[in-house]
């Protein structure tokens, strides 16, 4: 059998926690961060846990993950 291969692209905007959540950066943070409020770009600097239905899509694509 050979190995299953990780999403690359998933691997670099999503991490594991310790038991086993997926962790996720906040979007609209990137660029054009001039006209955006401060309160809102203080806020984007956490990050968040991902829904359990989109968790369980991400869990496919990074098989060796969790």
């Amino acid at each position: 059998m050979p190995k299953m291969k990780t999403k690359r692209a998933a691997a670099k905007r999503f991490s594991f926690t310790g038991t086993g959540k997926i962790k996720r950066a906040a979007a609209y943070h990137r660029h054009q961060m001039t006209h955006k409020p401060q309160k809102r770009k203080v806020q984007d600097r956490k990050g968040a846990i991902l829904s359990p239905g989109d968790a369980r899509l991400v869990k496919l694509m990074l098989p060796y993950g969790a």
